[in-house]
Formats: C-alpha cells, sequence, structure tokens
C-alpha cells in the first residue's frame, strides 16, 4: 500500500496486526516515540489526514491512501512549525521525550488551545501526558507565552541547546541512534510465582524457533552477587541480586531472556521455555515479615550476611537503626501537649515515558559499547566490568539524550543481560521494556509506615520528636539502606528538639522491589512528621506556620539525629551562608493569604477563596516543610574540560546524562559566564565514559552543583590559560587584559580566540570537584482546597511553593523544575498508587495507574528565597528532588482543616475522602492514635 509520510509517497507492506507506530519506526520516523503501546500517553502522536491519533493503537493498514505527518513532518530545527516555535519560547518540556507527541497533537488543534480555557485545554490534552513538567509551560506553549531568553548566563532563562531538535523530534533517544549493524532483539521471561525455586528449565524448544540466536538461564551467565543501585561506592547496597537467579523473590522476577532477529521471534521463543518451579510460602506484609517463622526472602543468604552487606536476612532486614538523642520519654512526659500517630505511604511507580532501555555492540576493536537509558553511566560502566571480568576500558557506556529518570533510572536493569547478549553473540542486541514490565518489575517508590511521636511545651517548643519507621523493600535491597538513613536524617534534622529517637527497618518480601525515588525516602517519613506536627499545633491552638518558625534548624545548629554521630549519618553538612527557610515560611504565608506576586505568580490555582462553589464545600488551608542535602553522602564526584576550538568557539565536555534536569543548559551559562562568551558557543559533550570525565551520575540532585562546580573550575582554567597565551602571542598583559566573546582585549592590542586556538597545543582547561561539603535546601509549599463531603472530592483554590535554591541560574528552568516536582508530588498525594495484591502488580497500564493529566494538575505559583550560597556554582543550590517532599503533607493538612478529620494514608483518593467525612471503614483515619491537648 502506499502512505504519504510527511509529503513523501512511501511504498509498504504492513505486517498482519501490526500499528502504525512500528510502521513509521521501521521506516527511520524514531520522532515517533514509544511510552505506552496503549494509547494512553501520547508519545506517539502523529497526525493522519490532519487529525491526531495515537499510532501505536492505530493499525497500520488504515493508512493505507493517507497523508500521515509527525513532528518532523511539521518542521526541522532550521524552519520551525509556529506550534513547535512556542514551546521554544516557553521552555514547554524538559526530558522532551513526550514532546514530538505533544507538538503534534497541538498542531492538531489549530487554534483552538490558544483560546481555551484550562477545563477545556484539559480535554483537548487528556491524550498527552507529561511526567516532567507539571503542564504549566505547556499551557504556556499553546497560549504562545515567551518565558525563554535568547542568550545570557546564569539568572537569564536560556533556551536549552537542544531545543530546536526536540520540538522538531530530531533530538535522539537511547534507542534512536544508530549501531555498526541492525540488532537482535533481547525479551525476558518472568517468573508468575513470587517465590520459587527453579528445578529446572529447558530451553530446547525455544532455541528451535527460527531467528533465535541465544537462550540466556542461570546456568550460563556470571553468577556474580551484584546490586542493581549504583552509587559512588558500590559498597552503600547489598550485593543480593544475580543476573538470573536459580531463586525467584518476585513475580515478574527475570528468569530467562531471549536474543532472535525480531521481538516476535524473541516472544514466541519465551513461550516455548519450559520451567519447573517448586513453589515456596511467601510473605507480602512489611509487618508480618519480621515475625518468628516468616518465609525468608533471602533465606540462603544468612550465613554470608556480612559479605553481602545485609543486616538481617534472617529476620528478613535489610537494614535498620535505632537511636536517640536525649531522653525522648522524659521529653515526652514533660510536653504540654503531646501528638501521636501512624501514617502510611504507598508505592508510586517512576512513569518516565522513556522505559528503561539499553543497544550495545562490539566496536571495531573488540570494545564492548552500551548505550542505555541511565544516569549514571560510569557507575553502570564499572559494574559491567566487574560482573564480566573486563577491565573498564574494555567497556564503553554512554547515553543520548534520557527521557526521565527520577531515580529510576540510578539502576541497572537492563545493561548487564545486553552486555552478555553481545558477547555470547557477537551481534548487536537491543532490549527495551514495555510500560508494563515497568510498571510491574522495576523498583518503585518505598512503601512505609511512620509512627511519630510528638511533645511540645505550652509555647509550641518541641520537647520530644521520635519516629518509628518500616520500609518495604520488596525482594531486593537495592536503595533500602540509603532511602532509610537518608529519609530519617533530614526529616528529623530539619527541627530543633533536645530529644529525638530514631527507629527505622527496611524489611525483604515477595513483593515488587522498591527503590530510588525523587526525594530518596524524605517524601515518605516527611509525610508522618508534618501531618503530626500540623496536629500538634491545633492542638496547642497555634498557627501551622508559627509553630514551624518556633522550631526549625538555624544556621549554626548541630544536625544530628543521635548521639553519638551514627557512623552512616552525614558530617559534612554545612549551611554555607546560606539559609533561606524563614524566608520560604513567609513566602507562603503571604501567597495563601493573597498577597504580593511572588516569582512565576500567576495566581496560584486561579480559584480565589471558594466561595462560589457552594455551600456544601468545606475550604481549608495547609501547609508543609521540608530540607535536604544539596548533595548525596559518602563521596559524588565530576571531572570537566573545556577546549579552545580553532573557530574561536569552545567544547565543554562534562559526564552529567541530560534526563530533564536541564544540566546541559546551565552547565553551558557557566561556562560562558566564565568565558565572556554566549551559551551558544559552548557546545557540550556528555555522558560518554570514553569521550568525557568521569562523573559519578545525575542523581541527589547533584547535576548542577557538584558538575556545575567542576565546570565553573574547567573554565577558569581555561580562561587564565587564554590570558596567558594572549600575553604570550600578542604581548598583552594577562592581568589587565578582558576575555569577551571573540578575542583578547587589553588596551588597543586584541588578539583573536581563533589566533590563540591554532598556535601550539590546543588550550584546554580541566576543573574538578568531589561534592564536598554539603549544603542545605528548603520547600514550604502550601495548599488552600475546597473539599466536598458528599462526592470526596478535591479542588485547589490555591498552591503556593517556595523554594531556597540559593542563586537562581535559570528562572524559568528552576521554576519548570519546581512545578514539575509538585505535580509529582501532587500525583502521589491525590492518585498515584501502584496496587500489589498477592505480590502481583494489578496496576499494570498507565490507564490503570492514573499518571496525572493536564486537568489534574493545578497551576503552583512559585517563589524563591533570596539567598546566595558559597558552595555552589555562582552561588546555586540544587533543586531537582527537594519541591516533591513536602506536597503531599502540605495538602493532607489542607484537606484536614477543610473537613476536620485527618487523612492518614495516601494516596487521598476521592472515595477514601469520602468515606473519612462520613466515617465509614476504609477512609484514611487514624488505626488507634492519640492526641492530648494542652492544659486549658
Amino acid at each position: 500500500m502506499i502512505v504519504t509520510i510527511n509529503g513523501v509517497a512511501t511504498d509498504t507492506a504492513p505486517a498482519p496486526g501490526q500499528c502504525l507506530r512500528t510502521l513509521l519506526r521501521g521506516h527511520g520516523h524514531s520522532e515517533v516515540k514509544r511510552g505506552c503501546d496503549s494509547g494512553d500517553c501520547g508519545a506517539c502522536t502523529v497526525l493522519v489526514d490532519g487529525t491526531p491519533v495515537h499510532s501505536c493503537v492505530y493499525p497500520a493498514v488504515r493508512a493505507g491512501g493517507r497523508r500521515v505527518t509527525t513532528a518532523v513532518g511539521l518542521g526541522t530545527p532550521d524552519d520551525l512549525h509556529p506550534v513547535q516555535q512556542r514551546f521554544v519560547d516557553a521552555g514547554g518540556f524538559q526530558c522532551g521525550y513526550c514532546t514530538a507527541g505533544l507538538v503534534v497533537t497541538a498542531a492538531g488543534l489549530a487554534d483552538m488551545a490558544e483560546s481555551a480555557d484550562r477545563e477545556e485545554l484539559g480535554r483537548l490534552l487528556k491524550g498527552n501526558l507529561c511526567r516532567c513538567t507539571g503542564y504549566r509551560s505547556i499551557e504556556d506553549a499553546l497560549r504562545g507565552t515567551v518565558n525563554t531568553e535568547k542568550g545570557g548566563g546564569p539568572g537569564r532563562s536560556l533556551a536549552p541547546p537542544a531545543a530546536r531538535r526536540v520540538v522538531a523530534g530530531l533530538e535522539p533517544y537511547t534507542l534512536d541512534g544508530p549501531t555498526p549493524v541492525a540488532p537482535l532483539h533481547l525479551v525476558v521471561l518472568r517468573s508468575p510465582h513470587p517465590h520459587a525455586r527453579i528445578r529446572s528449565i529447558d530451553t530446547a524448544a525455544a532455541l528451535a524457533v527460527p531467528g533465535v540466536h541465544a537462550v540466556l538461564t542461570h546456568h550460563n551467565v556470571p553468577a556474580v552477587p551484584f546490586s542493581t543501585a549504583r552509587h559512588q561506592n558500590r559498597t552503600d547496597d547489598p550485593d543480593d541480586t544475580l543476573m538470573l537467579d536459580p531463586v525467584v523473590r518476585f513475580r515478574g522476577q527475570r528468569v530467562a531472556a531471549v536474543v532472535a532477529e525480531t521481538v516476535t521471534a524473541a516472544e514466541r521463543a519465551c513461550r516455548e521455555i519450559v520451567v519447573d518451579y517448586d513453589e515456596q510460602p511467601a510473605v507480602f506484609d512489611p509487618e508480618l515479615a519480621t515475625e518468628p517463622g516468616a518465609p525468608l526472602v533471602h533465606g540462603d543468604k544468612i550465613e554470608s550476611a556480612a559479605e553481602l552487606r545485609i543486616a538481617d536476612p534472617g529476620r528478613n532486614v535489610v537494614a535498620e537503626r535505632h537511636a536517640e538523642l536525649g531522653d525522648v520519654a522524659a521529653g515526652l512526659a514533660a510536653a504540654a501537649a503531646v501528638v501521636e500517630g501512624t501514617w502510611r505511604t504507598q508505592r508510586v511507580a517512576h512513569s518516565s515515558l522513556e522505559t528503561h532501555a539499553a543497544v550495545g555492540w562490539l566496536d571495531a576493536g573488540g570494545q564492548l559499547v552500551v548505550r542505555t537509558s541511565s544516569q549514571v553511566p560510569f557507575l553502570v560502566r564499572d559494574e559491567l566490568a566487574r560482573l564480566l571480568s573486563l577491565p573498564p576500558e574494555r567497556v564503553r557506556v554512554l547515553t543520548a539524550r534520557v527521557g526521565g529518570g527520577f531515580g529510576g533510572k540510578q539502576e541497572m536493569l537492563v545493561e548487564d543481560l545486553v552486555a552478555v547478549a553481545v558477547l555470547r553473540t557477537g551481534r548487536p542486541v537491543r532490549h527495551e521494556l514495555t510500560r508494563t514490565e515497568a510498571l510491574t518489575a522495576t523498583p518503585c517508590r518505598h512503601p512505609m509506615r511512620v509512627r511519630v511521636r510528638v511533645g511540645a511545651d505550652g509555647g509550641g517548643v518541641l520537647t520530644a520528636l521520635a519516629i518509628d519507621v518500616l520500609a518495604d523493600a520488596g525482594g531486593y535491597g537495592n536503595h533500602s539502606p540509603g532511602v532509610m538513613y537518608h529519609g530519617c536524617h533530614e526529616s528529623m534534622a530539619l527541627y530543633r528538639c533536645p530529644n529525638k529517637r530514631v527507629d527505622a527497618r527496611s524489611v525483604y518480601t515477595h513483593n515488587v522491589p522498591s527503590g530510588a525515588f525523587r526525594g530518596y525516602g524524605l517524601g515518605q517519613v516527611q509525610f508522618g512528621i508534618e501531618c503530626a506536627l500540623d496536629e500538634l499545633a491545633r492542638t496547642l491552638g497555634m498557627d501551622p506556620i508559627e509553630l514551624r518558625r518556633r522550631n526549625v534548624v538555624r544556621p549554626g545548629d548541630p544536625l544530628l539525629v543521635d548521639s553519638p554521630p551514627d557512623p552512616d549519618q552525614p558530617s559534612d553538612l554545612v549551611f554555607g551562608g546560606s539559609y533561606g527557610l524563614d524566608q520560604c515560611l513567609d513566602l507562603v504565608e503571604a501567597g495563601l493569604a493573597g498577597a504580593g506576586s511572588g516569582a512565576g505568580d500567576e495566581g496560584g490555582a486561579g480559584l480565589g477563596d471558594g466561595a462560589g462553589l457552594g455551600p456544601a464545600w468545606r475550604v481549608g488551608t495547609g501547609m508543609a516543610a521540608s530540607m535536604i542535602a544539596t548533595i548525596p553522602p559518602r563521596g559524588h564526584f565530576a571531572d570537566a574540560s573545556v577546549t579552545l576550538e580553532p573557530d574561536g568557539g569552545y567544547t565543554l565536555r562534562v559526564g552529567t546524562a541530560e534526563f530533564g534536569n536541564g544540566t546541559t543548559t546551565v552547565h553551558a551559562q557557566i561556562a560562558a559566564a566564565v568565558l565572556g562568551a554566549e551559551p551558544e558557543l559552548i557546545a557540550v559533550h556528555q555522558s560518554d565514559t570514553d569521550a568525557v570525565g568521569y562523573d559519578s551520575g545525575a542523581f541527589g540532585s547533584a547535576g548542577s552543583v557538584v558538575a556545575g562546580r567542576a565546570v565553573q573550575a574547567a573554565a577558569t582554567a581555561l580562561r587564565e590559560a587564554i590570558l596567558r597565551a594572549a600575553g604570550e602571542v600578542g604581548g598583552l598583559d594577562p592581568h589587565t587584559a578582558k576575555l569577551g566573546p571573540v578575542g583578547v582585549q587589553s588596551g588597543e592590542l586584541f588578539v583573536p580566540l581563533s589566533a590563540l586556538a591554532v598556535a601550539g597545543e590546543p588550550l584546554v582547561g580541566q576543573g574538578r570537584h568531589d561534592g564536598t561539603p554539603r549544603s542545605l535546601a528548603f520547600n514550604v509549599h502550601g495548599f488552600r482546597v475546597a473539599v466536598h463531603p458528599g462526592t470526596g472530592e478535591v479542588r485547589v483554590l490555591r498552591s503556593v511553593h517556595a523554594a531556597d535554591a540559593g542563586t537562581v541560574l535559570n528562572p524559568e528552568q528552576l521554576r519548570g523544575q519546581i512545578e514539575g516536582g509538585v505535580a509529582q508530588g501532587f500525583g502521589s498525594a491525590r492518585f498515584e498508587e501502584l496496587i500489589v495484591r498477592d505480590g502481583r502488580v494489578v496496576t499494570d497500564v498507565l490507564r490503570q495507574y492514573h499518571l496525572p493529566q493536564f486537568a489534574d494538575v493545578p497551576r503552583t505559583e512559585v517563589r524563591f528565597a533570596d539567598t546566595t550560597d558559597e558552595l555552589g556554582p555562582f552561588g546555586a543550590k540544587s533543586m531537582s528532588e527537594a519541591p516533591y517532599n513536602p506536597v503531599a503533607p502540605a495538602l493532607a493538612n489542607a484537606v484536614r482543616d477543610a473537613i476536620g478529620v485527618r487523612p492518614y494514608e495516601l494516596p487521598m483518593s476521592n472515595d477514601r475522602i469520602w468515606r473519612l467525612c462520613a466515617g465509614r471503614p476504609g477512609g484514611t483515619e487514624q488505626p488507634g492514635g492519640t492526641e492530648r491537648p494542652a492544659p486549658g
């Protein structure tokens, strides 16, 4: 049949049942992305005869005789369509994986989007999801709002260097780039049981399937224990995982892998593998997992627990911590008011629209090359080398642009099997998880039970604060020790209190594993603490913001939660001359009162005080605060270099991966500011272990701070080298000369940069940063909501977020990071829940999971504290993770204020709030908590 694709008549023959997306990608149209394969996310949207359709559910055969237009067909980077230009001008994307589909949808809407109100926009965009932005910048793009600037260094809203390619669909992601020859495809057979031993596995029939090149099982892959979690110090995580394990410990665990010419052949071969399972008892409740007689998830590791760094596999304990500062019992006894309660948080899926994917091959010299969707290419390289017994220089790991991460890609989940398959077959091999695999077989956010006891005197000064935390690690302990320690530490250290106690355990169950997620445990623990403090303020008759003012940590305070200090407790946290928490409290208080106009003030959710909603609605206000260390502890390193090129431009090499965190933009701005150049002159090469300097990875919000400081140092070193060279070549005084965009000027003497770049050896500046000391960032969120008790519906009347990020390097980009974090936090608070029943994830497609749509997310007013931090580049602090943490407790506190009953469980869905209002079972009421009012 003939399909006209972007104006070109194309003769093609669809396979039976083939969808239009795979047909288009087969013809080289990589701008059409895979996000869900179920018509839910819109990343694959194209126009068919001018109408937007999801090409993943549109039969290819129906495109015969029709006009199909992709993002590339709308416009190219040199000649953008007006809609594409609007997305550039508005800064309407972050990772950009959803952008090509959004642009096509917007183009198909003609002018309707520009004049539509927000409710109508919600209907028009219901088929397109974005996990990164929070949708405000997308709305701005549709309305023609200009948020970005054409150039400038730190403090200006420069558009990302890749902006024009992203909106045209031509910026490559993991599976969009070339391989030496067409790759084989790897598909995984997964366990249907939560706990079983594999008695035998027969692969003969699978190997006989035409097109199959190899079948991998636990018999023929390296049996080296490791952790899928990646940190600078690999000993931070327990080595409780094997590539393919003869014992399965959760439904969906890898059992075997087939490598074949096509996905179809690999899937067919997987069905031919015969596995004889010996099913074992399983435990799914973390409360029961540590009781005597409970099934042991890693009972085979009791003798090797110390070597593998597992606290107590005989009790299913991955890690635990028990520590006390002062005397909590005495502090509670002396309190005028005490609040006790138990809060529960659910599993949340990362849902980055690009799922985990990798493609590998052997280059001409025999080096193993893996291109992967990862936040940590250097750490993946090092672990692959260890598992495969290869020297690190024999392994090269690189990333293209990464389609979202949120901590989920701080794991090694696909690269190991790809590497083994490449070495086994000698052919390029690619592996891409389906959306269902991403939801059911990759780590999620740790669900936690958080018990809080807090007391204060009559003046609202805390006398005691204690938490008891139980985290469900699932079948494997990746990230569980760090999430537990980090989640408890800054949550407790945020408040001054003479008596503190932490009891925390992370335990194995036969559920899907938990892992790194935005906030790294803080969102869960702070949900309990911030709700308890809100209830304490009510018990004392105090304003919740005033209670925080009287108790929050201040410059010079020790940041300890126990005495003596725990050896795992970070000890290098400092204020660095930057403290904006007081400002953040003031900014949110003013914002909730409707006073003033902060950065990015658009009137919050724009619904005022809710007076027009009717008498059935109840209005309430709530807030919560949070603190986060700006860099991961125990080592985080970045090397950078800047080279002066013969044409007078610069090449910046840095290891950080770009996955929507905006580091590429900020790094270009930092280098340009130091070198007196325009950012357009800075070409950024990144995230390739063979081409750039070492970097621990883009996690813990370290990209702008750690790598940014390395970039600043490298650019400074190059600037000094240029001035010295200008003195040698042109006789300029390097002490008085000034470096400009095209050359060095001193009085009337001028030396062009092009002359310096070709004179002798290339001029290169090197920079390094080790991530110490670490500073602190603060966030405060406030909501005003209206709740309908008869339906449980919640409407956000106003949403205000204040952030202490130090110097704001790129206001539009930082605002987008905050809005994206707020949207993700709002989804966690209201909608998102990875539901697991008897170890089976039942929310296995996006339609069931309820990733927030445009219509779900309120518009948030973002306000910045006015601080400068001496530890960060140009005074900046990190901010990618932090905005997520205070959102859920702030919303819970607002709902409690509205209805007079406290939610204790997430998500606060309409049905749960309705039951709570009606006093019915199944709400989020507190099971057995107590509150003691102040005397009198």
